[in-house]
């Protein structure tokens, strides 16, 4: 599946929150228990995604004008990628990724990394990311992952060196 990705913009925040929670809730259930998933929640709220935006590319995947998945850029690693539960296995989060590793690559960025859930683990490492280290925040277990990008040709003959 094929959809066109932007810059998130604050009339995005809303339809943000609701593809993470729905995610978070349909998808995540599996590897952390409610209390972590209501936790996690609570960061992805309307008015946090709008703060969000001031601090990060905060890019969005769209169907007919309605955000379907999600994921941001802040400095060197990759946050909150999100897929509403339906278009799950379907590519939109692989195109998100492509945009988010060509805009590091563009701006010369020499390793991505990734906190990644238990959930999306495998996910990322068909990516290319290689598992670093467990992180632990109470009793959720983050992944932290790593890719090394390849050098971004500014001749515009290549895109890579």
């Amino acid at each position: 599946m094929s959809c066109p990705i932007r810059l998130a913009n604050a009339d995005d925040a809303g339809g943000i929150s609701r593809v993470v929670i729905a995610a978070l809730r349909q998808s995540n259930t599996g590897d952390y228990d409610a209390e972590t998933i209501s936790r996690i929640e609570a960061s992805f709220s309307t008015a946090a995604i709008l703060e969000m935006l001031t601090r990060r590319l905060v890019y969005v995947a769209l169907i007919e004008d309605e955000v379907i998945a999600t994921a941001s850029l802040d400095g060197d690693v990759v946050r909150s990628v999100f897929v509403e539960p339906q278009h799950q296995g379907l590519g939109v989060g692989k195109q998100l990724m492509a945009v988010i590793e060509d805009e590091a690559i563009a701006r010369g960025l020499k390793v991505l990394r990734v906190p990644s859930s238990i959930t999306a683990e495998g996910f990322y490492a068909g990516l290319g990311f290689c598992t670093v280290r467990d992180a632990f925040y109470g009793e959720e277990r983050t992944v932290v992952m790593q890719k090394t990008l390849p050098a971004f040709d500014p001749s515009g003959g290549s895109r890579f060196v």
